[in-house]
């Protein structure tokens, strides 16, 4: 299946698995819809977000999750501040395992290889046109550990240079078609976007291959909700918004700038105004970011928010913002 974005791959996909599941089974006893081998492929992977109001994408939490990522990682104090069931899957209260993909990339297994500089060597100088440029994520240890909750869903990424153009692959053993195909798209192509610039490459496709995709049932009827919704909006309508293009340059220094003011954010050390994030020696891009992560600092500590935060989102942000905490959106 092809589509042009994630918002018409989201939709399209939560309706096939809901109305025409393979098989209704319960593994670890939660009854779920399911269907096997899947795949999709998404034409413009920088629209990565589903826009619809129903479904409350929470864009605070896609971008922290990536950049927990590319931070290499595996603490549950960084994850868990932007998702409180997060702390859930953690067998010792303080780190992830599965879910922390961060270590896996940037340090995989006991020779702590950095897959991501190994991965730029091999497209940039050692053969461009390599079918192994494969980034493994899972890993068969995670299987050992007895009563283990936190078991990566993702089994690798792999990218493509063909014609100019970074083509990207992820290979899952399970993907949850309601919550985690959100997050895990937007963080794969996220990726993708970033390794695409370092590289200097146009970005390709992106396809996506999951073993098991299916909706828990607890999601049964946010889901019939979401689908009731997508069905009531022209499937043809073009898109409101367009989600902004990372900055055509290496964006590492950028990464680490953001990364270290997230942490003093998130472990309320400091407060950031609107005027003292546009100061930032940053692109606009990633100022955006932070202007999310200081509106969420409001939200998580429960103090009344600073609207000028909100207001100097781009309206794509302010979107989804309004779509997650209504709440907010009331009392501005």
């Amino acid at each position: 299946m092809r589509f042009n974005n994630f918002h018409e791959a989201y939709i399209e996909t939560l309706d096939d698995v809901y109305h025409k599941p393979q098989f209704y089974n319960a593994p670890r006893g939660n009854k779920s819809r399911e269907k096997l081998n899947y795949h999709l492929t998404i034409q413009n992977p920088i629209e990565r977000v589903c826009y619809l109001p129903s479904r409350k994408t929470n864009i605070v939490f896609n971008f922290a999750e990536v950049l927990w990522y590319l931070s290499g990682d595996n603490s549950l104090d960084f994850i868990g501040y932007y998702n409180k069931k997060m702390h859930e899957y953690s067998m010792n209260g303080k780190t992830l395992t599965g879910t922390a993909y961060g270590p896996k990339i940037f340090e995989f297994g006991n020779a702590k290889i950095n897959q991501w500089s190994q991965m730029k060597e091999l497209l940039t100088n050692k053969d461009p046109d390599s079918k192994r440029a494969f980034i493994q994520i899972f890993d068969a240890t995670e299987l050992v550990i007895e009563n283990n909750m936190d078991i990566s869903c993702t089994l690798g990424l792999q990218f493509f240079v063909r014609e100019g153009k970074l083509y990207m692959a992820s290979y899952m053993r399970a993907n949850d078609a309601f919550r985690g195909i959100v997050s895990d798209i937007f963080s794969f192509t996220f990726i993708q976007e970033l390794m695409a610039r370092e590289l200097d490459l146009e970005i390709g496709e992106f396809f996506h291959n999951v073993g098991s995709i299916h909706i828990y049932q607890p999601d049964d009827n946010w889901t019939d909700k979401v689908l009731q919704e997508a069905n009531s909006i022209s499937k043809h309508k073009k898109a409101m918004y367009e989600f902004p293009k990372m900055p055509c340059v290496n964006n590492w220094s950028s990464i680490e700038s953001v990364l270290k003011y997230e942490a003093l954010l998130r472990k309320d050390q400091i407060r950031m105004t609107s005027s003292e994030i546009e100061q930032l020696d940053l692109p606009e891009y990633w100022k955006q970011v932070l202007l999310l992560f200081s509106l969420y600092q409001y939200i998580a500590y429960k103090r009344p928010i600073d609207f000028s935060l909100y207001h100097h989102l781009w309206p794509v942000y302010q979107h989804l913002v309004d779509n997650k905490w209504p709440l907010l959106r009331q009392s501005k």
